[in-house]
């Protein structure tokens, strides 16, 4: 039975994108590929193995997306995933026993973690966060040294059983703000020499913004942190050519009636026809994750390389749109492009984000599990 809702993803722009992050920064500096959210929807087993061998590590959300990263893959060198959240009390035994490194923010989470590695017997790999600006998690610049200086006494007091592998901080607004973004890469750039950090110890600062938008500027750095990028979209619009969009997702049209003017559509009554016209009802709402805040927005889908208003509100299951200009009108079954390219028109997750009053990230993260993902 053919899907009447799906997403392709091509995995060759996966790697391309993962390319284009690498010429972006220093040719020191290796890729963490996050793939939180099921691969920002696109599947993570498909995507962590067609990224293995193109970058050098993956960061995940939590406990549960790293045994998961592992379950789908295998032995990737656990060590190699990073859980970029914090890890609850009740997983860090968890955590260390997978081997996987984890983020800390205070001396409380070293303690907890030395307990964890010393109660598994394996070590735990800690990447200490510091806050310059994100205000999420990490510790204040003024206890940084101080977290770092626990990390290394505990590892001296457990013979080996707490490891510093890492140190890290976020931008938050690296494509919106480039002052802000500067002074928290020269915040962070400031604080390592006291650090006295040797070179396996993993320093990252860099998102997808922070890659395309400041990549040369993170000679210090010896590791980034691309996510969106990965996927094929730019958060900072200058660097969309470059990127290869990953995901495309389409449905089908299910049926094509005339419409008298006076007639109403959808929920609501929010469109009335002004005069006689086509429509289309197709196979996606937002049980699929089509944003239902598009209505009335100007949206549009695709259909024959056309673009076709949509009209009225979308529903959980179906979505009606205006194929009046066609002059070959579309039958049941016919491919509509929802994200993505036909003929010589696109939508991007970009153009349809901003309908929905949105971000790209979140458009693409709540594409749900009905629609069906296809690789190629």
């Amino acid at each position: 039975m053919q899907p009447r809702c799906w997403a392709e993803i091509d995995l060759e722009a996966l790697r391309h994108n993962a390319a284009v992050c690498r010429t972006a920064l220093p040719a020191h500096c290796g890729l963490m590929a996050i793939v939180k959210a099921d691969g920002y929807g696109h599947g993570v087993e498909a995507v962590a193995r067609a990224l293995a061998d193109c970058v050098e590590g993956f960061g995940v959300a939590n406990m549960a997306e790293a045994k998961a990263l592992v379950d789908a893959i295998g032995d990737v060198n656990a060590g190699r995933i990073l859980i970029l959240s914090p890890v609850l009390p009740d997983e860090r035994i968890l955590a260390i026993d997978g081997g996987f490194a984890v983020s800390v923010s205070n001396p409380e989470e070293v303690a907890g973690f030395a307990l964890a590695a010393r109660a598994t017997g394996t070590m735990a790999r800690l990447h200490a966060v510091v806050d310059t600006g994100m205000g999420r998690m990490g510790a204040r610049p003024d206890a940084f040294e101080a977290l770092v200086a626990e990390i290394r006494r505990t590892d001296a007091e457990t013979r080996g059983a707490v490891r510093l592998a890492g140190v890290a901080s976020h931008f938050p607004s690296a494509d919106e703000d480039a002052e802000f973004t500067r002074a928290q890469i020269s915040r962070f750039r400031d604080m390592l020499p006291t650090l006295k950090l040797g070179p396996e110890v993993r320093v990252h600062l860099a998102n997808s913004a922070g890659v395309l938008g400041f990549g040369r500027e993170m000679e210090f750095a010896n590791e980034a942190r691309p996510g969106l990028a990965i996927f094929g979209v730019s958060p900072i619009a200058r660097h969309q050519p470059a990127l290869h969009p990953v995901m495309a997702w389409k449905t089908r049209v299910t049926l094509v009636r005339d419409l008298a003017g006076e007639d109403s559509v959808s929920y609501g009554r929010t469109f009335i026809a002004r005069a006689p016209m086509r429509a289309a009802t197709l196979a996606a709402g937002y049980a699929d994750g089509y944003p239902r805040s598009v209505s009335g927005r100007g949206a549009e889908v695709l259909i024959g390389g056309q673009r076709c208003p949509l009209l009225g509100r979308v529903t959980m299951d179906q979505v009606v749109v205006d194929v009046s200009g066609m002059e070959t009108p579309p039958k049941p079954g016919d491919e509509a492009v929802l994200m993505g390219r036909q003929g010589e028109e696109e939508i991007n997750a970009t153009e349809l984000a901003e309908k929905a009053g949105t971000i790209p990230w979140e458009i693409l993260t709540g594409i749900t599990g009905r629609v069906a993902r296809r690789y190629r």
